[in-house]
């Protein structure tokens, strides 16, 4: 009598499987794959070989605490049957005297997660024995043309989903900096953080088997990630905090990394890592994107706008030093970081699907939690802002127009409004390359131009209606077919604007005389000129205070008085000082500080308003890589660094990381660095990963907290 089939072992080719999936940077020994593209495993048999006709092999397939057929978290197939009702299919490879070659592959559009794999086995005697094959992975597939993240361009893959460092632009329009940032996706457990993170999310928590039945959705699947990186309504990975007291954590301008931040959730129960602030949000969301296998970048806003009752305008308030008033609901941020991720938009219009902006810093709700996206960069670019999902507050972070208001014996005064001011140099990492690309135009047109205008008012038409109706941000809007440009439809709008009397003669504007470098005094001259044919008598009124990345402004420290008579057609420079002594202990730690100026002519009731922001710089890290960087053989790197002040400085700690060069987070403890004191150390270390990588090295000490610095390093294969 014929033996049934009788499964010995099962080999599911991790390491070949793992490379094909572009997922060998993370392991070769777990099986990873993405959606939509074919796996192999060799089923090996004690008795005799698989019998086609003879023998039937039934796969399942399931993911979740409650896998069903209906919902899509569980499926079965048979190998080589046609018409089969699931989505999942499965082919012969080759069939040997003892082993079978099988080719299984999950939909395109299948739920990411992780996945048990089981068979049934059912020959023809009549006897069905069931085995577990063991469990896989399921990602995202950015090379596959029929999955929605699907990107077609190589170098952009490259960058946007393997690339595991990069640069995130911070300071202010006139100074940009890169700071280097180790994403690390593909480091140990970080996979698995991933997975968990969307398994502590409220609506795992609230219905496991409809949120993982939608995991098949990058819609869905950013928005969960989106929520729960912060943690204002779960115990998301990171806690918010611009208070500049991060006694009871870690300053957000000390981080380098995010694996560091994730692996400490994880460590602690997946308690809040305190602290982050909005750079730190998006690239700890950019490395879970980037490991889901949803492309991701991180783009900086200049001058980035908050507006918080949704009219498009950004309200500023000066009192009549010049001094810029906090406590206001509107902010213009000096800098915001958010992300960007790629994918298709079948919940929208056709045509604006590919990058979309989410924003896990938690500055409003939507649909009641802290997240905000996918916002359809193209809808805010036309002024599409009724399209899900939080178009309207991305719109106004880079469009809206800004006012200022002078405020004197409880009345406020209109002193003018800049419709240029928001959404200036959005930044973001070139493909393959260390330089910055800037990505302005991909969500406003030109500023000044007719077509800007149109856009604006054509998102204010849509806003006014909306609040006409009764919604509120975030609550999903039944789309409207996106409106054309008109010429004619702006003109009933009721926008504010300049009256020619209203037009200035007279100009001011800031200069600064020399670079402004941490430590050393601050030297700018007030430019001012006359543009009239009649004699002018200024009083200005300057002032300077630290400043937040947030644009919460901190009491000012230095304040001055200038009389400046001007002839027609004059231009005089008022120079101005403010030493290190007056600046150092009220300094932020952004190393922001707003000088600002408001003049008036003598006999007349107009103002003249004009600031500037300054960063101060800090000398860099130089980082020196000894010798040639083999993996698996050992690697000496010196660190340069230095005290840039002239004072002592204590509780001096250099952190040190690299995806592929260090297997952990290394902290250095320096003490006590003298005024000026220049010093290096040498590290050591063993790279674990060929290819181009990246060391990030930051510097803090009790008078400053971000003295960073990078070095780029390929690592060679050992011959």
């Amino acid at each position: 009598m014929a033996q049934g089939l009788e499964v010995a072992l099962t080999d599911l080719q991790s390491s070949r499987n793992n490379v094909q999936h572009h997922t060998e940077e993370i392991t070769v020994d777990h099986l990873l794959v993405r959606r939509g593209q074919a796996f192999n495993l060799t089923l090996y048999f004690r008795n005799r070989g698989f019998q086609p006709g003879r023998d039937n092999i039934i796969f399942v397939v399931e993911t979740g605490p409650l896998p069903d057929l209906a919902l899509g978290t569980r499926a079965v197939f048979s190998l080589a049957s046609h018409g089969s009702p699931s989505p999942w299919i499965a082919w012969l490879e080759t069939n040997g005297d003892t082993s079978t070659e099988v080719s299984l592959c999950a939909p395109p559009t299948a739920a990411v997660g992780r996945y048990l794999l089981k068979i049934h086995v059912d020959s023809f005697q009549g006897s069905v024995t069931a085995y577990q094959l063991g469990e896989f992975i399921l990602l995202f597939n950015p090379w596959c043309p029929e999955d929605a993240v699907y990107l077609d361009s190589e170098p952009q893959r490259q960058e946007y989903v393997m690339n595991d460092y990069g640069f995130i632009y911070q300071g202010n329009k006139n100074w940009i900096r890169p700071c280097p940032w180790n994403y690390g996706q593909f480091e140990e457990k970080i996979i698995d953080i991933c997975l968990q993170l969307l398994d502590k999310s409220l609506h795992f928590q609230t219905d496991p088997a409809t949120d993982c039945a939608l995991r098949g959705s990058p819609v869905y699947v950013s928005r969960v990630v989106c929520a729960m990186i912060n943690s204002n309504d779960d115990n998301g990975v990171l806690n918010g905090n611009w208070s500049e007291n991060y006694t009871d954590g870690t300053n957000p301008a000390e981080w380098t990394g995010s694996v560091a931040i994730l692996k400490q959730w994880h460590t602690t129960g997946c308690q809040p890592v305190r602290y982050g602030q909005c750079w730190v949000f998006a690239a700890v969301m950019c490395t879970v994107m980037r490991c889901l296998g949803i492309p991701t970048r991180v783009i900086t806003n200049f001058d980035s706008g908050h507006d918080t009752d949704g009219n498009l305008i950004i309200d500023e308030y000066y009192d009549n030093t010049g001094r810029i008033l906090g406590n206001k609901k509107d902010t213009i941020w000096n800098f915001h970081v958010w992300n960007e991720c790629w994918m298709a938009r079948k919940d929208l219009p056709p045509g604006y699907g590919g990058w979309q902006v989410l924003d896990a810093t938690p500055q409003e709700t939507s649909n009641g939690l802290y997240c905000c996206g996918p916002a359809s960069v193209r809808a805010i670019k036309e002024g599409e802002v009724d399209l899900n999902y939080d178009t309207p507050f991305v719109f106004s972070m880079v469009n809206a127009d800004c006012m200022s208001w002078l405020v004197q014996g409880g009345k406020e005064q209109k002193l003018h409004q800049d419709t240029s001011s928001v959404g200036n140099f959005i930044s973001t990492k070139s493909i393959q390359s260390d330089e910055r690309d800037d990505i302005t135009e991909n969500y406003k047109y030109e500023e000044g131009s007719l077509q800007e205008r149109q856009v604006f008012l054509k998102a204010l038409q849509k806003l006014k209606a909306r609040r006409f109706h009764g919604s509120r941000r975030g609550a999903e809007l039944q789309p409207s077919r996106p409106t054309p440009l008109s010429q004619d439809s702006p003109r009933s709008l009721d926008v504010p604007s300049l009256r020619p009397s209203d037009v200035v003669q007279v100009s001011l504007k800031f200069k600064m005389l020399d670079p402004p470098n941490m430590g050393q005094d601050i030297s700018f001259a007030l430019l001012a000129l006359n543009m009239s044919s009649q004699f002018k008598d200024l009083k200005v009124n300057l002032s300077a205070q630290s400043l937040l990345h947030d644009g919460n402004p901190l009491p000012p420290f230095w304040q001055d008085v200038a009389f400046i008579t001007l002839s027609p057609q004059e231009a005089k420079a008022y120079p101005c000082k403010i030493s290190y002594s007056q600046y150092s202990q009220y300094l932020s730690t952004d190393k922001l500080i707003r000088i600002s100026a408001l003049g008036e002519e003598k006999s007349s009731p107009k103002k003249i308003l004009v600031n500037k922001i300054i960063t101060l710089s800090y000398p860099s890290i130089t980082i020196n890589v000894l010798g040639a960087a083999v993996v698996n053989q050992p690697l000496s790197i010196q660190v340069i660094f230095s005290n840039p002040l002239s004072e002592q400085v204590e509780g001096c700690v250099l952190t040190v990381e690299g995806s592929g060069l260090f297997k952990k987070q290394q902290k250095i403890l320096l003490g006590v660095l003298k005024p000026q004191h220049r010093a290096s150390v040498i590290l050591e270390t063993v790279p674990f990963k060929s290819g181009q990588r990246q060391i990030q090295a930051n510097m803090r000490s009790n008078k400053f907290k971000d003295i960073k610095g990078y070095r780029n390093v390929y690592v060679n294969f050992a011959l």
